[in-house]
């Protein structure tokens, strides 16, 4: 296998992405000056040193030369940290954050868990929502809220986080809501205009 397909496959593997786009990515790099392949093989080499992951909220972001080891939000002290909202990758927080509707912390799962799967992959961060609502409850949480995408995977992922955190929840007063509507069937969290969140946010239940 050649350079080129080589990087196809890669290409192939990013979400959402098919063979034709994985191939128009790969030509569109060939049609590129010399300059500006070098910069972008650059800036692919550089991320491992220069993001990382937040030891709390599990997404990630530029350290830009400091040291902390969380996030500007989970770094935030007049974040409210009543509420965690749970999401499924960093696009959602992003999605979430343009709206400016939404003060509270955030976790990131790091995926959802199809509907018809026999177990879950390892990407998921059970193990690390747990301990992290362990420790918020500690400092005031009351309310997880689940904002997974409107589908049946999404709807499957709620229901594993809600079986991960039963005992959590019927010990303490923890609640658990999800999105409410405004967020049709079928949609991505991260696709939904400022208006649409909003809503889902102010009608949860």
């Amino acid at each position: 296998m050649n350079s080129l397909d080589k990087l196809i496959e890669q290409f192939e593997k990013f979400p959402g992405i098919g063979a034709r786009q994985a191939r128009r990515f790969a030509f569109h790099i060939l049609s590129l000056p010399e300059a500006e392949t070098e910069e972008l093989a650059s800036l692919i080499t550089s991320l491992k040193n220069t993001v990382s992951e937040c030891h709390s909220c599990r997404r990630f972001f530029a350290r830009n030369g400091g040291s902390s080891v969380l996030c500007s939000i989970c770094d935030d002290t007049n974040r409210d940290q009543s509420k965690l909202l749970v999401v499924s990758n960093d696009s959602d927080v992003q999605a979430i954050e343009r709206g400016q509707t939404y003060n509270g912390l955030y976790f990131v799962l790091g995926g959802t868990i199809p509907l018809l799967t026999e177990r879950v992959n390892n990407k998921i961060r059970g193990g690390a929502l747990k301990a992290l609502v362990t420790e918020k409850t500690k400092d005031g949480l009351t309310e997880i809220i689940l904002a997974f995408a409107v589908n049946p995977d999404g709807e499957n992922t709620a229901r594993y986080v809600e079986t991960l955190l039963k005992e959590m929840l019927e010990q303490s007063n923890l609640k658990i809501s999800v999105l409410g509507r405004g967020l049709s069937t079928g949609s991505e969290l991260e696709y939904a205009d400022p208006e649409t969140i909003k809503n889902a946010l102010e009608n949860r239940h």
